[in-house]
């Protein structure tokens, strides 16, 4: 099956931080499931970076290979028709990384991982 991660979920799985859940780490451990994650969530990562709101271990550019490409996440491209879903989608949601990642999951029907329960206020499937 397929599943986006959520920014955060893709951090707290390369730290393995305690806020993940089980859930969501046993789904992404599931070799039979294919993981991914947004450019969107990588564009936010390094806006908040360059603005000093996360700092990560290594630059972004080592993050994305040693994390991302090494452990089997594949990255799901912004497209226009994910961009054209915007004009009409609700405003529950204000960051628009999330919006973003939210009209992908509804466009290409992949459910999120994500512990933002403003995710379930749209059409989509939010796995936590």
């Amino acid at each position: 099956m397929k599943f986006l991660i959520d920014t955060h979920t893709l951090l707290w799985i390369v730290t393995d931080d305690k806020k993940l859940s089980e859930t969501a780490n046993k789904l992404y451990l599931n070799s039979d499931n294919l993981i991914f994650v947004s450019l969107a969530s990588i564009w936010e990562m390094a806006i908040k970076i360059s603005i000093r709101k996360l700092s990560i271990e290594e630059p972004l550019n080592d993050f994305i290979q040693n994390q991302i490409k090494g452990n089997d996440i594949r990255i799901l491209n912004i497209e226009i028709e994910h961009i054209l879903r915007l004009e009409n989608l609700p405003f529950y949601h204000r960051d628009p990384f999330d919006r973003l990642i939210i009209s992908q999951s509804m466009s290409e029907n992949i459910p999120v991982l994500s512990s933002d329960k403003v995710f379930d206020r749209y059409p989509i499937k939010r796995i936590w």
